[in-house]
């Protein structure tokens, strides 16, 4: 991970709230691909171990990795306050986005092709984060961790709601990728365009790997793993969750109204000592007054 030691998993599983409980399959035959329901993650994370296990019905079943970047709490905020935050953003326009999302945005006016950032409209953060962003203080994961940008994705199913696999822009946004998880549990789809390889263990039910039995080399692109939100769950991507996987949300896991809140930290370049320190320094003095509305 590009982080600290301290944001290692083991230092992650000491965190205030819970996380899933988690059974890993017992080995199951060798199935085709042919066999397995074409576009379904063939592996499962689990926060309270950090590794992604095969699905029972997949060729992989039996088998697990360590997959790193990856933090996940249940019950982030209360019912009360769900509601709360979703009545306040209905009392703005939601805007038309791609692939029948509507979106919000609080954040500087960006042109990633030609790279340039300013101000424009942006006058911060929506006040209703102000106690979101507190509360992320009590997780070690995100320390000092300053939103500059916060967009919020309404899903509904009946748009056909989804995001294809993608990065996050990294020359503007930093390693720490935070969403907030309301109305409705979706599933966040991991894949790899890597040419590597990823290394199998054989998975036990007492939540284990074996590395000194024989592992299973396969390649990353014939991987996917789902990560499970809850509603109301916070999940950081970050360190290889960020850099190496492709993330995603696909339509046939939007069942009900969802809303994604993301928030954004500004990459080395905009931060203390980078080329653009100052306007980084600018934007995040607007961002964190909180008195903005969607621009």
């Amino acid at each position: 991970s590009l982080l600290p030691n301290h944001h290692s998993p083991e230092s992650l599983r000491t965190c205030k709230k819970n996380t899933l409980s988690w059974q890993v399959p017992p080995p199951t035959p060798f199935l085709s691909p042919l066999l397995f329901p074409q576009g379904e993650d063939n592996f499962t994370y689990c926060p309270a171990t950090g590794l992604a296990a095969g699905n029972e019905h997949s060729e992989f079943a039996g088998w697990a990795f360590p997959f790193p970047g990856v933090f996940l709490t249940e019950e982030f905020i209360s019912e009360d306050e769900e509601s709360e935050i979703v009545e306040l953003m209905d009392q703005d326009d939601w805007k038309p986005s791609q692939s029948g999302r509507k979106k919000q945005d609080y954040g500087p006016k960006v042109n990633f092709k030609k790279q340039r950032l300013k101000a424009g409209s942006f006058i911060g953060l929506p006040s209703f984060s102000k106690k979101i962003v507190t509360q992320m203080k009590d997780y070690s994961v995100l320390d000092g961790f300053l939103p500059v940008e916060q967009c919020n994705l309404d899903y509904i199913p009946e748009r056909g709601s989804a995001i294809d696999p993608h990065f996050d822009d990294w020359w503007l946004w930093g390693e720490r990728l935070v969403s907030l998880n309301l109305l409705s549990k979706t599933v966040l789809s991991m894949s790899c365009d890597s040419e590597d390889s990823i290394q199998l263990f054989p998975s036990f039910s007492k939540q284990r790997i074996s590395c000194t039995s024989s592992p299973r080399l396969v390649p990353s692109k014939e991987v996917t793993v789902a990560i499970h939100l809850p509603r109301r769950s916070l999940v950081v991507l970050y360190g290889d969750a960020r850099y190496k996987w492709k993330h995603a949300i696909y339509r046939k896991h939007i069942e009900h109204r969802r809303i994604c809140v993301t928030f954004r930290e500004l990459s080395a370049e905009f931060s203390a000592g980078g080329r653009h320190e100052e306007l980084g320094k600018e934007l995040l003095g607007i961002a964190l007054s909180f008195q903005g509305r969607p621009v």
